[in-house]
């Protein structure tokens, strides 16, 4: 595929472009990543002039961007390039004066939309000729992809009447983040560790995306969602599949996305009976917040028991977290090697204090690897401590990491569609999920409740303690 020339973003007052796609693009811009002679058209509702709205991406772009101050020249030459199409999305209108602005050659459509106006939009394009499948006309979906495995399978089917799949650009953040790239990199990068990942040295896996924020203003979109359709059936089910799949035959891009999708099929289902292997929970005060429900059974926090039936990792558990108002911001992924079969230092001691060695992979915050293992401490008797060898991105690179955004842009410009969600892949990972959903749907029980500020309520720790395991601290997230 040829570089991309127009990118068109419908949303383009919303939340997502003012603080993640337009400090992106800028970015891209004063890298000269850009492809020369790239415009950009803004799709919204409000009303106003063309220089309004670059007035008011300005004022995103000083505040969002990685790079400040905003190097005035090269903002002239990214404001230069922005037009505007105002109206509704539902409205004839507005394909008609897109059609008329858009120039020839290849084009991104970006839907920043809410997820009930994507077949909105791509049944408008379609009709007024602006998608040609088989062409290289491209378009980019926000996640949620579907909030079930029906409505996303009734989505795929939509984007393949008027789209090749080569065409179809699902977007998940995750995927662009350096720290999540660099899952494969390490793993198929290094010799001692690639033999080591399998289930006769690994004990589990952990994997916790938790923040320290609430919902933020942001009520009525996350109590329609909750955890699970938000994180879990993107976020932590992608991070899953790149630590559990097999080595791909290369890293174009169906061969990285084979391999995952061979994880996704190999989840052992969790049933309408899944109690015992999944947690859900609400931090106190969920149910005040504004657009919340009075009686709202939303969680706000998920603990699961993934197994994947493969060679590979057959008896190993895959435990994810993922929340709201928790101890601390941290998304990371452990692994937790076996035990020692034989403690050698009985007599001095010293066995009670080993604990089995743990590889940390940081992706936010604070970016970097950290392998924890059990060392003698200096004199004359034995005695041993966790230690770490300690990677961080800053010290190391010392550059600052790209946003998530400008790798995923660029990676569509340029048509290379490795990072983004393939149909097979979204439509097993929701056969997946869905069957827990319809298990909480059925049942209205009061959700547990945990405290602002803590690791998650208790019945997420009795969900690893069965096993005699533990989670990691959140606080602080580093501790072994």
């Amino acid at each position: 595929m040829t570089d991309a020339r127009t990118l068109v973003i419908f949303g383009v007052f919303g939340d997502l472009t003012q603080r993640k796609l337009v400090p992106a693009l800028y970015n891209l811009m004063v890298d000269g990543a850009l492809p020369k002679e790239m415009a950009i058209v803004g799709v919204g509702r409000k009303e106003g002039a063309v220089d309004e709205l670059r007035k008011g991406l300005r004022e995103s772009a000083a505040q969002f961007s990685r790079r400040l101050p905003l190097d005035d020249q090269v903002w002239d030459r990214f404001a230069a390039s922005v037009a505007f199409v105002h109206g509704n999305l539902d409205e004839a209108d507005v394909y008609i004066a897109l059609k008329e602005k858009l120039k020839d050659g290849d084009r991104i459509f970006y839907l920043a939309t809410p997820p009930d106006l994507f077949p909105v939009v791509l049944r408008n394009l379609h009709e007024h000729g602006l998608l040609v499948k088989g062409s290289a006309t491209r378009v980019i979906i926000e996640k949620p992809f579907g909030r079930d495995l029906a409505s996303a399978r009734a989505l795929n089917a939509l984007c393949a009447e008027y789209l090749d799949e080569s065409q179809i650009f699902r977007i998940d953040h995750y995927l662009g983040k350096e720290t999540v790239q660099n899952i494969l990199v390490f793993r198929f990068g290094n010799s001692i560790f690639e033999p080591l990942w399998n289930r006769k040295y690994i004990d589990h896996v952990q994997i916790t995306a938790a923040e320290s924020i609430g919902i933020e203003k942001r009520g009525r979109f996350y109590d329609a969602n909750g955890v699970l359709r938000d994180v879990v059936q993107n976020h932590l089910l992608q991070v899953l599949a790149l630590c559990a799949m097999e080595a791909p035959t290369s890293f174009d891009a169906d061969d990285v996305r084979d391999a995952k999708f061979q994880v996704f099929r190999s989840l052992r289902p969790i049933g309408p009976e899944c109690a015992t292997d999944v947690v859900r929970a609400q931090y106190r005060g969920y149910r005040e917040e504004e657009g919340v429900a009075p009686d709202s059974v939303t969680p706000t926090f998920t603990a699961l028991k993934v197994m994947v039936d493969s060679w590979r990792w057959q008896g190993v558990p895959f435990y994810l977290r993922a929340g709201k108002h928790l101890a601390e911001r941290c998304t990371e992924i452990s692994i937790h090697f076996q035990a020692i079969p034989l403690c050698l230092f009985t007599r001095e001691q010293a066995c009670h204090m080993f604990e089995p060695s743990v590889l940390v992979l940081r992706i936010q915050p604070e970016e970097g690897i950290t392998l924890h293992f059990v060392a003698k401490v200096p004199g004359e008797h034995i005695a041993v401590e966790s230690v770490a060898m300690n990677m961080t991105y800053a010290d190391t690179f010392r550059k600052p990491l790209s946003d998530a955004y400008e790798r995923l842009l660029l990676d569509c410009i340029r048509g290379d569609a490795t990072l983004f969600a393939r149909r097979d892949a979204v439509e097993q990972a929701w056969s997946f999920i869905t069957p827990i959903l319809d298990a909480w749907d059925a049942d209205k029980s009061s959700l547990p409740v945990y405290e602002l500020g803590s690791d998650g309520p208790k019945e997420a720790h009795d969900l690893v303690s069965r096993d005699g395991r533990r989670w990691r601290s959140l606080s602080p997230h580093s501790a072994a």
